[in-house]
């Protein structure tokens, strides 16, 4: 009966867990949605004090053949930090078929892009520029393609629009993060996201 108890209680903690990381699941920018006010929005971090918020949590030690404890006991407060979430943006950033040259849409998006970047909000910070790749090349391609892509991205931005190429760092994620895992070939698991770096 107490291990039924202690396994309801583990299932609701890991239920949870899930809808709240399903709840924050970043939404991925398209079309009119890729503007420069979204753009600087989600690149702003939060302020140092807000990110280190500390969170109260309680743990439960819990030991086969232990007598029955009194409600209170056994309970001991502990502190966790906050986990910090990362100031970033992702993209439907469109691309020939199985090639790194941006479509004409795609420019257009980075163009906007560059905007955002050269912001007063956002001028001081570096980026973090990742290529993601569907998985039905190899993963040895899919890395390949994805790390090319974001090199694109990073040329683009530096030779249109004169960005410090030492702000950007782009990195191929190849298919390892889907963003849509029930459909492998989805646009959406062909994505750029822009992620702000803190040094």
């Amino acid at each position: 009966m107490r291990h039924s108890r202690i396994a309801l209680h583990i299932a609701a903690a890991l239920f949870g867990t899930l809808a709240l990381a399903a709840a924050h699941a970043e939404p991925i920018l398209k079309g009119k949605d890729i503007n420069e006010k979204n753009l600087i929005e989600a690149l702003t971090p939060a302020p140092a004090d807000e990110s280190e918020a500390e969170v109260r949590t309680r743990s439960i030690s819990v030991r086969r053949d232990a007598p029955t404890a009194k409600p209170g006991e056994g309970a001991i407060k502990s502190v966790a930090r906050a986990p910090e979430k990362k100031a970033s943006a992702s993209l439907l950033i469109t691309f020939e078929t199985n090639s790194a040259d941006l479509t004409p849409r795609a420019k257009s998006s980075l163009d906007v892009v560059a905007k955002a970047l050269q912001a007063d909000k956002l001028a001081e910070f570096k980026f973090s520029i990742e290529g993601h790749a569907d998985p039905r090349g190899g993963s040895e391609q899919n890395q390949q393609l994805s790390q090319a892509r974001a090199e694109s991205v990073v040329n683009y931005l530096a030779s249109q629009h004169s960005i410090d190429r030492g702000r950007l760092k782009p990195v191929g994620k190849g298919s390892t993060e889907l963003a849509n895992t029930q459909r492998p070939d989805a646009p959406e698991n062909r994505r750029v996201t822009i992620t702000t770096l803190r040094e």
